[in-house]
């Protein structure tokens, strides 16, 4: 877990706090939490063309707050600029903790085309705002059963749900989000949606309740609609929108005075949840007018409505009118438990709320009373308080220049200040400050490249710099500070800047542990909500029953924090080639293996679960070593290598990952010449049931390379199934150059420049047999193995959904992904090898087509080309292969072949599939390669590997 920039009381003198994340700001979270409905939200989507808007429309950024024109390219230009620039960089657990540990960057959590994407929904008739409507407070049997990515609940209590002694349950969505913004308390009064009002509007002379209902409420969603003037009193009238699709429920608000029914908005959802129905069945006619004017153009606007129920002739009457009397006894049930509370709270303040409050009332324990005293601060602070430091946290700093700060939400900037520093949220400086105590480089980086021009022309003794690059401004200036050679430069510098503050280290640190806790990893920060707010992204439903603490105290999350500042270190020292540095962290990283928790315990019934491993210090540490032993690797540091690999075999026996070190100990055994135990690591890593797949395969191949007599004379058992030949077809191609750089590169059978994948495809559609396919890798499969077995993957399982941001299951990589759900994954893939899959498929494409889960690509595969693929590979190949990947999902889910091939024999419909793995003319296969073709064949597939060779080297 990462940490923010100042170095907390409990960390390693070692620490070298990095800064915090870039996070983008979201106003709400759309279909799996409702906040509460906003007087004063800034924070607007670009706006629809739809609805009469005119291309020249100025529309908020829901980034910066920035007017800009409301053309397509000014918009997509706007956000790319938004959501790219400025990106503080903190390295998150994601980056650090990947097995090879490779990079990668931000964007690579988001779905691809972010900003392509932002118009395109832009210009979609949706109901985006009535998904952030006040959370409409009903009685539960009105309300009924609320199946998202949260726990339902039997009352409205804001409190946490508990289920016996040891299962905790999140709260419902009608209660996380009431009352969780407003700086004046926290409670289920604080936020409705509407109010009945028997004394108001009576055009029909008639007020009975049994006929007639006059409500307040409001319209929301007005930022995707033109800036339509309003009068007060204005006529309005309802139409339901069925197609909607964010909202099956959805219902347009028309301003009738406009001569032409222009669209203003939407009734908030779940207000539209009790009066679509009896809309739609003719029971209700709905009307009003404008209460009152809005303050700014996009926010909402009060509104009151009159229900009028249509009675229907004696004649007529029949048995459905029971139904129809139920739906309105429904609503006027929810409007009269509820009340207007119109909040000025914008929804990234909102949301921020949302998460301290679920993270102290789920983890309060790791947090001491200081500590809790001092964030629930936060809640006490004016609105434009808790805005302003929103603000500055999910900016890149860590100093901000106060003449610089404005922000429309934020009306009294010195105000906030004050009052942010009061309470120890930040601190500040002046150029009136002396002695300076602050870093100078932080502070050079707020000056741009003429201010920093000028202090060197007239401070620094050097003459002739025309350095042009800001680092190199900045390193002269420091240099001319830290040597004393400009006694003035301090206050020089300070002046140009004037006025600064910065977050201080107490919240910095606070508010960084809270984030990570709420997303419990560190790709995720608040532009998750920003996110699903755009509608770049759902997420599943699934439940989160928490029935175990991951960290069980305050040391045990500590020690994990540290871990992670030390893995931090050791990749930034890696970037630089800080050598010394990175020494220095693997000795660290090898001693507290020795010392902290993380060790494998037998297990009981009250124990943690296994897979809660991931979140101990031992785990991270052992990544630490394992980059460790690449770095000693590439110096050939053998005798280091070997060390540090002992040292993991021997304390970490519970991990898919002995496999590799098993593997690399007996590679480097072998670099220092000590082949008889080069052999035996290889032997008894077979042995060990946590070796499996790739690593499994090349030690079989080393035991059955250096076993040979007079070392062994006996013939492992496995000998004859690793020797196996694999069919190979060898096509020729035309290279496009002889150069090394492009020895994967040529001219394909249409003449166009192509890759060996590319050639192959053709080949095979061809000459090949007139197959059909795609290079894909294990992007398909991963894409199937999701849809078939999408309600296994998202099962009520006790502890693996914990944050309704999740794509997968926190088991999902592990051997108890499998155990813990084997009765139904058996009965699933009983199905597929009875010949289902392709109906699975279907219905799990239609009902989820869209929702984030690991591994499901959407966009990249049709659901034809799913269809045809399950069709012709046939059932019980499929199951066989599904049961890999259920078994051991990290082992399995890289490494397939390149190609998959299907084609369709005679009218019958039957077909035929092949898996081809293409290698160019200095590739071999790796031993994950080989581990997979192995086991597709073993499964019944037809798998073969295509040599692509040169004109002249192919027999």
């Amino acid at each position: 877990m990462g940490v923010p920039q100042a170095t907390r009381r409990e960390a390693a003198p070692y620490s070298i706090p990095p800064s915090p994340p870039t996070t983008l700001f979201a106003d709400g979270i759309r279909a799996n939490i409702q906040p509460s409905s906003s007087l004063a939200e800034k924070e607007a989507t670009p706006t629809s063309k739809g609805h009469g808007v005119c291309e020249e429309e100025w529309v908020t950024c829901p980034v910066c707050g920035r007017s800009i024109r409301g053309t397509d390219y000014s918009v997509n230009s706007h956000l790319d600029a938004c959501l790219t620039r400025g990106t503080k960089r903190k390295l998150t657990q994601c980056t650090l903790l990947q097995f090879q540990f490779s990079k990668q960057t931000r964007t690579e959590a988001s779905p691809d085309g972010i900003n392509d994407e932002v118009v395109d929904i832009a210009h979609k008739e949706i109901n985006c705002d009535n998904e952030y409507s006040s959370a409409l407070v009903v009685r539960e049997d009105f309300s009924g059963s609320r199946n998202r990515n949260i726990c339902t609940s039997d009352s409205l209590d804001d409190s946490p749900r508990y289920i016996g002694s040891s299962t905790q349950v999140l709260p419902s969505k009608s209660t996380l989000l009431e009352g969780t913004t407003s700086h004046k308390g926290v409670g289920p009064g604080n936020s409705y949606i509407c109010q009945i009002n028997m004394d108001g509007l009576n055009e029909q002379g008639n007020n009975d309740v049994n006929h007639l209902i006059t409500f307040e409420t409001c319209i929301v969603g007005r930022r995707f609609h033109e800036n339509i003037e309003l009068q007060q009193g204005a006529r309005i009238s309802m139409v339901r929108d069925p197609e909607n699709a964010m909202d099956k429920n959805a219902i347009k608000v028309l301003y009738a005075d406009s001569g032409c029914t222009t669209m203003l908005g939407y009734l908030p959802r779940e207000l539209s949840k009790y009066l679509a129905p009896p809309i739609d069945n003719h029971y209700i006619k709905c009307e009003g007018f404008v209460d009152s004017l809005p303050e700014r153009p996009h926010d909402i606007v009060p509104v009151k409505l009159v229900c009028h129920k249509i009675i229907a002739c004696a004649e007529k009457r029949s048995d459905d009118d029971l139904v129809l009397e139920s739906l309105w006894e429904n609503l006027l049930a929810a409007i009269i438990k509820t009340k207007v509370h119109l909040s000025r709270t914008t929804k990234y303040q909102k949301n921020f709320c949302l998460m301290i409050e679920e993270v102290m009332s789920h983890h309060s324990h790791l947090f001491t009373r200081e500590e809790k005293s001092f964030i629930g601060l936060f809640s006490s602070l004016s609105d434009e308080g808790q805005r302003l430091f929103i603000r500055l946290y999910t900016r890149k700093g860590p100093w901000f220049q106060v003449s610089n700060i404005t922000y429309p939400e934020v009306q009294d900037t010195q105000k906030a200040i004050e009052e942010l520093q009061l309470a120890g949220y930040i601190y500040s400086f002046h150029s009136s400050e002396s002695p300076f105590t602050y870093s100078m480089k932080e502070i050079l980086h707020l000056l741009n490249v003429s201010e920093m021009r000028q202090i060197i022309s007239l401070e620094v003794p050097k003459k002739g710099i025309k350095c042009a690059r800001r680092h190199e401004l900045v390193n002269i200036i420091f240099s001319a500070y830290e040597n004393g050679a400009c006694p003035m430069l301090p206050k020089k510098v300070l002046e140009q800047v004037g006025a600064c503050i910065r977050i201080s280290s107490s919240a910095d640190i606070l508010f960084w542990r809270v984030q990570r806790l709420f997303f419990l990893n560190g790709e995720q920060d608040l532009s998750a909500f920003l996110l699903v707010d755009l509608g770049m992204i759902k997420f599943p439903d699934y439940t989160c029953n928490v029935s175990h603490q991951i960290f069980q105290d305050r040391s045990h999350f500590l020690e994990y924090e540290e871990a992670i500042e030390m893995a931090q270190i050791m990749d930034e020292s890696l970037e630089e080639s800080n050598v010394e540095m990175v020494i220095r962290c693997i000795d660290i990283a090898d001693n507290r293996t020795c010392t902290t928790r993380g060790k494998a315990h037998p297990s009981t019934s009250d124990s943690p679960p296994q897979f809660f491993s991931s979140f101990s210090a031992s785990f991270v540490y052992s990544k630490v070593l394992s980059l460790g032993v690449s770095v000693f690797e590439r110096e050939h540091r053998y005798e280091d290598a070997t060390r540090l690999l002992k040292g993991l075999l021997r304390r970490i026996t519970s991990d898919s990952r002995r496999g590799y070190w098993a593997l690399r100990l007996s590679v480097n055994l072998e670099h220092m010449n000590c082949l008889n135990e080069s052999l035996s690591v290889a032997e008894e890593g077979i042995l060990d049931p946590w070796v499996r797949a790739g690593s499994k395969m090349a030690l079989q191949r080393r035991v059955l390379r250096l076993g040979k007599p007079p070392r062994r004379w006996r013939v492992p058992d496995y000998a004859n199934s690793v020797k196996r030949k694999i069919k190979e077809v060898c096509i020729s191609g035309r290279p496009l150059t002889s150069e090394l750089a492009s020895k994967n590169v040529y001219y394909g059978y249409d003449g166009e420049r192509c890759g060996v994948e590319q050639l192959a495809l053709q080949y095979y559609a061809d000459d090949g047999g007139g197959w059909t396919g795609i290079h894909s890798e294990s992007g398909i499969w991963m894409t199937i193995f999701g849809l078939l077995m999408w309600d296994a993957i998202f099962y009520a399982v006790p502890d693996v959904f914990r944050s309704r941001f999740q794509m997968a299951p926190l088991d999902f990589d592990t051997d108890d992904f499998y155990v813990t759900r084997k009765s139904l994954i058996e009965c699933q893939l009983q199905k597929i090898h009875d010949g289902m899959a392709e109906e699975i498929l279907i219905s799990s494409w239609e009902l989820h087509m869209g929702t984030a889960c690991r591994g499901v690509n959407w966009e990249r595969h049709s659901l034809s080309d799913l269809r045809a693929a399950v069709s012709c590979i046939g059932g019980r190949p499929l199951a066989s292969l599904c049961r890999h990947l259920a078994m051991d999902y990290r082992s399995w889910s890289s490494g397939m072949p390149d190609l998959l091939l299907w084609r369709f024999l005679g009218d019958r419909g039957e077909g035929e599939a092949k898996l081809v793995e293409v290698k160019g003319q200095n590739d071999r296969l790796s031993e994950q390669q080989r581990a997979w073709m192995l086991i597709l064949i073993d499964c019944g597939f037809d798998a073969e590997v295509c040599k692509v060779r040169p004109l002249t080297k192919c027999p």
